[in-house]
């Protein structure tokens, strides 16, 4: 009897929650107005290597040899990808208890033919991070989680800006 009740209650749960709209969060797909594009970032780039990959599982070819950029239907340009580490807070000894971490990137998109299709663009991300020499070590990796997590909300950001484009 306590067996077919749990069955109950488990089967009544599921029930309210597929009519709530409840869904598992899936990959975010975008439409864009092209196929190929070439990409201007250095072969080393954090935000470059993501954005690859993303892209590619977006179904976009990306070219990134200088010799293919003439067979790809847009070309993104680079201007900068940077990374900042601020100081914005000291203690009475002198030593620093927050800083302040960004990544900069600006970009800008053109058909291979030379048509505008994005002005330059910025995109910022900053996170606030308290410090202590006590644990530097620690701090250290959760700065680098840090920029790990505003690298890749930039590259959602630049495929939704990317998606943008409704015409070449």
């Amino acid at each position: 009897m306590k067996i077919q009740r749990r069955t109950l209650l488990i089967v009544l749960s599921a029930a309210s929650l597929a009519g709530c709209g409840f869904e598992l969060r899936g990959k975010a797909s975008y439409g864009y107005a092209f196929q190929t594009l070439f990409s201007g970032f250095t072969p080393n780039s954090p935000i470059g290597i993501d954005f690859k990959r993303q892209a590619i599982g977006q179904g976009l070819t990306i070219l990134d040899a200088a010799a293919d950029a003439n067979k790809a239907q847009v070309v993104l340009r680079i201007h900068q990808e940077q990374r900042e580490r601020v100081v914005v807070g000291t203690g009475v000894n002198g030593q620093v208890n927050a800083v302040l971490l960004r990544v900069r990137f600006r970009f800008s998109l053109f058909t291979t033919q030379g048509k505008t299709l994005l002005d330059e663009v910025e995109l910022l991300q900053e996170r606030e991070q308290s410090y202590s020499e006590s644990a530097a070590l620690a701090k250290e990796s959760e700065e680098q989680l840090l920029y790990r997590d505003m690298q890749q909300e930039i590259v959602f950001q630049l495929l939704r800006r990317l998606s943008a484009v409704k015409s070449l």
